[in-house]
């Protein structure tokens, strides 16, 4: 018998599946407001190991929608806050808190074939479009989060191949991208069939316009770096959609074991 913190979903999904999911490996890039919601639900899942890996560190404004953010935690680390609070789930699982961001340059330093799933989380486009194909290099399962921004009806998250996903324009560039580089894999994606919504004009601006609500860094200090003055666009968002969007992607693991410990696969998840 599981840890009886377990013993709900074991009786839903059966032994030999949250076995899987307690043997399984995951990292997750990028715990904002979709996957620190995605982190939360695979450690409530008996995942037994995850990695967490995002160089940011909490702002203010991350409370409306990021699982780990308070006011209390502002300007700490997001990947050691969140770190803390899934050590407090159950004692059995483990967590790497890597407070670096993927990209290109720092791509080796990440071992993917050493995992069973690769969840991307990242906002930063280019970025993203490395993961996929470092992912796909490693033949290791991806599930990949489109645009959860700008929108506020959960009731319109899908998932989809990459190349079937409609109504959402980060999937549409992230395609287009993909065909550049020659890129010829697929994988699952969440996404919305909401149309974006257009920021509301009335409302100043604050992240990316120079006046943060954040503490200004201190020069030289690599632990508070100016993330808002660097972002172009600062899109709304809900927190209703983002933690849809990453409790979608947790599902899509915890479904993958429990249809591999029946002998078959998941409907939606595509082999990489």
């Amino acid at each position: 018998m599981a840890h009886p913190v377990f013993h709900r979903l074991e009786r839903l999904v059966g032994s030999s599946a949250l076995e899987r999911l307690q043997a399984s490996r995951v990292i997750v890039f990028g715990v904002g407001g979709v996957g620190s919601w995605c982190a939360e639900a695979l450690a409530r899942s008996g995942v037994g190991e995850l990695t967490l890996v995002d160089s940011d560190v909490v702002c203010i404004t991350n409370v409306n929608r990021q699982l780990q953010a308070a006011v209390g935690c502002v300007g700490k680390p997001k990947v050691e806050v969140l770190q803390a609070r899934l050590l407090s789930l159950h004692p059995k699982v483990r967590v790497e808190a890597i407070q670096e961001a993927y990209a290109a340059e720092t791509r080796e330093r990440f071992e993917l074939e050493r995992y069973d799933y690769v969840i991307d989380a990242i906002d930063s486009y280019t970025n993203k479009l490395d993961l996929i194909e470092h992912a796909g290099a490693a033949r290791v399962r991806l599930y990949s989060s489109m645009g959860a921004a700008c929108r506020l009806d959960p009731t319109q998250v899908r998932t989809a191949s990459l190349w079937k996903a409609k109504m959402c324009p980060l999937a549409r560039i992230v395609r287009k991208g993909l065909r550049r580089r020659g890129y010829a894999g697929d994988f699952t994606v969440v996404y919305s069939e909401e149309p974006a919504l257009e920021p509301v004009d009335d409302v100043a601006p604050a992240c990316g316009s120079g006046h943060c609500f954040c503490p200004k860094p201190k020069e030289g200090d690599p632990d508070r770096p100016d993330w808002c003055a660097r972002k172009l666009v600062v899109n709304g968002s809900s927190v209703a959609v983002t933690a849809a969007f990453g409790m979608t992607l947790a599902s899509l693991v915890v479904r993958d074991a429990y249809a591999a410990a029946r002998g078959g696969e998941l409907t939606e998840s595509v082999s990489p």
